[in-house]
């Protein structure tokens, strides 16, 4: 069983830093697509980030060249480093991957159950 579960959110005040990590279990043969969302109070879930297993990248406009987004394929971990963070970024913030297990033979959609990022002004 492949469980996602999303650390290294927290409070932290306008203009300053967070790193989110999402670290992955189970018996996983391949990991394609794994991207971070974000669902604020009263909004819809939107992507914040992806990156694909070849390492290519795809961020929200919201937050381009303020957040990165990179993994580690060895440890199948997806890391996302937010900087200059604004009130406005502050919501839910859910891991996703595209995951194929032994037991499949097409990815299935994983998500993590989310860590809380709290940005004061």
């Amino acid at each position: 069983q492949v469980q996602l579960v999303e650390s290294g959110g927290g409070l932290v005040q306008a203009g300053g830093s967070l790193r989110l990590s999402c670290t992955t279990s189970g018996s996983i043969f391949r990991m394609n697509f794994m991207g971070w969302y974000r669902q604020a109070p009263g909004k819809q879930r939107e992507l914040v980030a992806g990156v694909t297993s070849g390492g290519s990248t795809n961020y929200a406009d919201s937050v381009k060249g303020r957040f990165t987004i990179s993994r580690d394929n060895a440890k199948n971990t997806v890391y996302l480093q937010m900087n200059s963070l604004k009130p406005e970024d502050t919501a839910v913030y859910y891991c996703n991957a595209h995951i194929m297990t032994s037991m499949t033979s097409i990815p299935l959609n994983y998500w993590g159950k989310g860590t809380l990022v709290t940005v004061s002004s």
